[in-house]
This record gives structure tokens, C-alpha cells and sequence, in this order.
């Protein structure tokens, strides 16, 4: 008897397998605008559409309860749904919590859990509307769905980034995956030798990126005021590179970003050289910043060309140029997406 054939899901990849999935699913609806393949799916009909977007986080996988502290994990179990929510240009309107708790979690942990999840609401002013709560055996596990609004004429989808756009990020990049290191090594400390303190003093500014992100809606409603709508928008959650690639298969173009353009912070930059790592490696490749990547048309530059935590990276080239770093040394080194690998 021939052996059945098994492939890893590794061998693909989580973006491989998402390829996969939605291979055969078609729409049936009109009110499915917009289905997988983008931070958020589209439904609606006429001028005004929903976005809709999942996220699911999972003790030991996307974070360790030992160094991360139950109220910053609620809220940050939001901003990452709503920062999808603003990849699209949205506004978040509503959300559902679903909960999967063992059982040695006690009342009084998930109700820390929660005071967090509704510090966000309020931040974000989202309304809780509604979720599920279940046992788990494999300790704490949260899915949120985070619902917002958005005017047809001002979504931003991944797709339309044309050649010549300027490249934008927001805020500093790496920051969030530096502090990860530290929180792992603090950790390792202290397993070793109990009585040893964590020594975080030091790094309050990274350690707090990973703990507690803050998803860019000030950026969002600061486009709705000037009336700019990007041509493309990504959230940087998988590293920068990684969101790269992402813009330029939706969009079928190639891009051409500079090394003393990239935003990195001062203790982000100090604290990976502490480390023993390459700063620009951990800005292109470091994740969950939560920061927004996008493109603009270059006659919107002027709209943006003072604003203190917008910075302009690079632009969109044609597909057949490929996808480069330029370095500081002016050598085009080609860019590879090696971000958080989920399998």
C-alpha cells in the first residue's frame, strides 16, 4: 500500500497557506467586495463599507505570560485587530472577544484581561458588542474580531501602489522585536538564578513596544482631515520587508527603499547593537510594530512633507526592477522577507 503523502505546512509557509485555502473560495455575494487577501475584508454596498477583520493570539506562540502582564496583553490583543482596521483606512466601530481560558486562570485574571481589552475600547473608542467564551487545554487563547467603517471613495487596499508613489512609514521600526530579545533574555536570567531581578530599567521604550503597541488611528483620522486617501497601506506586523512584498504582489510593481531613510530609534538602535545584531536587519525583518507602511501619489508629497512621524523610505518601481535596499553606500542589495515565521 503506497504511503499517504504528507507535506509540512512549514514547506509552504503562513502566507503559502493562506494561498492555498483560498484557492477554490469564491464570492457569492455583491456585498463581498473585498474577500482574503488584504489587512481586512470588505463588505457593504453603494458609498459606505464595513471592514471586517480576526485575529488570533495564543499562549506560547504569540506571547509568554511570564513577563507579560495580563491587563497590557487585553489591550494589546486590540490595537493589533484595529491596526488592521487602519491598514485599510478605516475607522473601528465595533469588536467580539472570544476567550479560551484553563483552568488556572482564576476570576480576578480574567478580569484584568478585560481591564485591558476595554482600556483599548475606550482609546479606540470601539464598542464591545459581543464574543465567546470556552475552555482551553492549551492555556490562554484570545480571537478578536474588530469591525470598522470606511467611505468606498477612501479605502486603501494593498493593490494600488503605482510606479513612482513615494514609500511612507509611520513612527520607528525594529523596536518592538529588540525589546522581545530583551524580555527573552531577562527571562533566561531568571530561570537560572531566581533570585537575580529583571534588569528592564534600562530599556523602558522597547520593552513597552512589545508589551503594549498602539495602533496609528491618530494617522487615520490626520489623512481624513487633509483628505488624503494612500494609493496602498499595509500594518507592519510581520516586518517591514516582509509588508513590502506584499504591496508589491498586489500591486505587481517592484520598490527601492534607502538604509539612511529607515526610522529607527536611538535605544532600538543601541540596544541591537548591545545584542550582537544588525540594527537595519531588525528594522526589516523585526515585526509587530504596528506601525502603517503606504504609498502616496507624489502631487500629496506636500501634504505630508512636514509631519514629524511620517518619513519618506523609498519608492515604487516597476515589477521588473525587482525589490532593493539601497545602502548608505549606494549598493542595491535585493530585500528578503524574512519576518515572523508562524509554522
Amino acid at each position: 500500500m503506497d504511503k499517504e503523502k504528507r507535506t509540512e505546512i512549514s514547506n509552504l509557509g503562513e502566507f503559502g497557506l493562506i494561498d492555498m485555502i483560498s484557492e477554490d473560495i469564491k464570492t457569492n455575494h455583491s456585498s463581498s467586495v473585498k474577500g482574503i487577501g488584504d489587512d481586512a475584508a470588505v463588505i457593504g454596498q453603494g458609498d459606505d463599507l464595513r471592514v471586517v477583520t480576526t485575529d488570533l493570539l495564543l499562549e506560547g506562540v504569540h506571547f509568554d505570560l511570564s513577563f507579560t502582564p495580563l491587563k497590557h496583553l487585553g489591550f494589546k490583543a486590540v490595537a493589533v485587530n484595529v491596526s488592521d482596521v487602519a491598514a485599510m483606512n478605516a475607522i473601528p466601530t465595533q469588536m467580539t472577544v472570544g476567550i479560551g481560558l484553563s483552568s488556572r486562570f482564576s476570576v480576578e485574571a480574567v478580569k484584568e484581561l478585560y481591564e485591558g481589552i476595554k482600556l483599548a475600547a475606550t482609546h479606540y473608542n470601539v464598542d464591545i458588542v459581543g464574543g465567546d467564551t470556552t475552555s482551553s487545554r492549551a492555556g490562554l487563547v484570545i480571537s478578536i474580531t474588530a469591525i470598522g467603517e470606511v467611505k468606498k471613495s477612501a479605502i486603501s487596499y494593498r493593490s494600488g501602489a503605482k510606479v513612482n508613489d513615494i514609500i511612507c512609514a509611520t513612527g520607528d521600526l525594529g523596536a518592538a522585536f529588540i525589546g522581545l530579545q530583551i524580555l527573552e533574555r531577562e527571562k533566561q536570567v531568571f530561570l537560572s538564578n531566581p533570585n537575580m531581578q529583571p534588569d528592564l530599567e534600562k530599556y523602558p521604550y522597547i520593552t513597552g513596544r512589545q508589551l503594549k503597541p498602539d495602533a496609528r488611528m491618530d494617522i487615520i483620522h490626520e489623512f481624513k482631515e487633509m483628505g488624503l486617501v494612500p494609493t496602498s497601506m499595509i500594518d507592519v506586523s510581520d516586518g517591514l520587508a516582509s509588508e513590502l512584498f506584499h504591496i508589491c504582489k498586489a500591486s505587481d510593481v517592484g520598490v527601492a527603499i534607502y538604509e539612511d531613510k529607515l526610522p529607527i530609534d536611538k535605544q532600538t538602535f543601541d540596544t541591537a547593537v548591545e545584542l550582537n545584531l544588525d540594527p537595519i536587519t531588525c528594522v526589516l525583518n523585526g515585526g509587530e510594530d504596528y506601525e502603517l507602511l503606504f504609498t502616496i501619489n507624489q502631487d500629496d508629497f506636500k501634504k505630508l512633507e512636514k509631519h514629524p512621524d511620517i518619513h519618506f523610505i523609498g519608492h515604487v518601481t516597476e515589477k521588473d526592477n525587482g525589490k532593493y535596499l539601497i545602502t548608505k553606500s549606494d549598493t542595491a542589495v535585493e530585500l528578503k522577507a524574512q519576518g515572523w515565521v508562524h509554522f
